[in-house]
């Protein structure tokens, strides 16, 4: 009974030796996968954690990098424009600068003015003329290489012994100065007394000077048949274009 009683005390303790062992085994296991298991999602929330971070991260650095490149590229046309505009100012000041000088030296485009007409190369002669009776036809032709102008009326005095100029016929002023290309010639028709003799201080001389505006000294106009009759009528148009024109009045 005793050896029986002892064998079964030991198989006892023997099987529960057995079962602590099996039980500390699977403690050990689940201790070790329970610490396996922790590392891995450890691992994947900080990968998870770190990976948003890491693409924020990025993203806001592409976004600084684009912000710069879009605020280089915005100033390097703000330049660039800035340039372009100084460029185009100063284009324009040189090309305003270049007229200027060319006008200066007499090579611009702009045509220079035209001057009056010198008496010293003008040929002026006088002639007698049918029709109107007691008229005579001034001639005033451009013997210069330049155009020229003939303003106003021609200044006559006829006679040494004349008192003043013969009055003009305001009615013949033209709407425009005469101009004359070089061997052009300008017209003036000249009353010599009133056609029905109602003129007073009529007599004949026999000598013409001829003034043109912008000459001081006169021209001596040779007469045809070398005198006329001349009263108190007398009277000379302003520079006509033409002939007919000039006898009009």
């Amino acid at each position: 009974m005793n050896v029986t009683a002892y064998r079964r005390g030991r198989t006892v303790r023997t099987i529960a030796a057995s079962i602590v062992a099996a039980a500390a085994l699977s403690l050990t296991a689940a201790c070790g996968g329970g610490g396996d298991g922790g590392s891995d999602n450890a691992d994947k929330a900080n990968s998870s954690a770190t990976a948003p971070a890491s693409s924020t991260d990025e993203q806001g650095a592409g976004k600084a990098e684009a912000g710069k490149e879009n605020q280089a590229d915005t100033g390097s046309q703000a330049g660039n424009g800035s340039q372009a505009d100084k460029g185009d100012k100063e284009g324009a000041a040189g090309v305003k600068d270049a007229k200027s000088q060319a006008q200066k030296s007499g090579g611009g485009s702009e045509a220079e003015p035209v001057g009056d007409c010198d008496i010293n190369k003008t040929a002026i002669t006088v002639q007698n003329v049918k029709s109107p009776i007691n008229h005579m036809l001034l001639k005033a032709t451009n013997k210069a290489g330049v155009d020229c102008k003939l303003v106003g009326y021609p200044g006559l005095k006829f006679g040494a012994n004349a008192q003043a100029a013969t009055p003009v016929n305001e009615d013949s002023k033209p709407q425009a100065v005469v101009m004359l290309a070089p061997g052009e010639s300008a017209y003036a028709g000249i009353t010599t007394s009133a056609a029905d003799g109602s003129g007073a201080e009529g007599g004949k001389v026999d000598s013409l000077e001829v003034f043109i505006d912008g000459s001081e000294d006169p021209k001596p106009v040779e007469l045809p048949g070398g005198s006329v009759y001349v009263d108190s009528a007398a009277k000379v148009t302003y520079w006509q274009t033409d002939a007919q024109t000039a006898l009009t009045w």
